[in-house]
């Protein structure tokens, strides 16, 4: 099984969003909705992308009480979103809430967000009041807690989707943000990949922003993604 890209829609309105989404046409049929264009458009965007024949990744990471969340995750089911994120720092009620409300509204997987990609070993260490933090371990930790509760799978990057595919197995969805093609550069990213190694390392999906949104050609960008993919996959 090959992994699925998707394409990271990170604009400040619907047309700017729509003019990516129609250059790219069928080379890409699956999408990022983050927090920047649901808050400018609401959930309609995630209806009009549905209408363009679009499967939705409505990146919010819901982090909030379990009443609250689980409250959430059925709205966001019932907009037509396929995948939604929550912190798996939220605790073990949040995300046996927010399993719970997906698998009974059906249509929507939850993932679990480990380890923000934009965060180095010093930063996420400062941030988690430590002297010193193991990227690799807390991710493990946290999917094992993840797993435990009934969530769908984790959002971590490349550097610990191996291990996590390797500890959880098949069935566990890995999505790997911070994807890169070969040659661009990190930006505000501090653990990237190429979409090769993505695959490598069994992620199911991978998220790409500017490599595509930011090229020349965001189809032929986008074409090369989905070449550099399968011929990981044949390998």
């Amino acid at each position: 099984m090959t992994a699925t890209p998707i394409v990271a829609l990170d604009f400040p309105n619907a047309a700017r969003a729509f003019q990516l989404v129609d250059t790219l046409e069928d080379s890409c049929r699956f999408y990022k909705v983050g927090s920047e264009l649901f808050t400018a458009e609401g959930p309609v965007i995630v209806g009009r992308l549905r209408e363009h024949g679009c499967e939705v990744f409505l990146d919010l990471k819901l982090h909030d009480i379990p009443n609250t969340v689980a409250a959430a995750v059925r709205s966001i089911a019932a907009i037509g979103a396929t995948l939604t994120t929550v912190h798996a720092t939220g605790g073990r009620a949040m995300l046996r809430a927010a399993g719970s409300a997906a698998n009974e509204a059906g249509g929507c997987r939850v993932l679990a967000v480990t380890i923000l990609t934009s965060l180095n070993p010093d930063a996420a260490a400062d941030a988690w009041g430590l002297p010193a933090l193991d990227i690799r371990e807390q991710v493990l930790r946290l999917a094992a807690i993840a797993r435990d509760e009934g969530v769908h799978g984790v959002v971590c990057s490349g550097a610990e989707a191996r291990a996590v595919r390797e500890t959880h197995g098949s069935d566990f969805a890995v999505l790997v943000p911070g994807v890169r093609l070969p040659g661009d550069v990190a930006a505000d990213q501090a653990r990237v990949v190429t979409p090769e190694a993505a695959v490598q390392a069994g992620a199911d999906y991978i998220v790409l922003g500017r490599s595509v949104t930011a090229a020349k050609d965001p189809r032929k960008a986008m074409e090369e993604v989905r070449r550099l993919v399968l011929s990981a996959t044949a390998a």
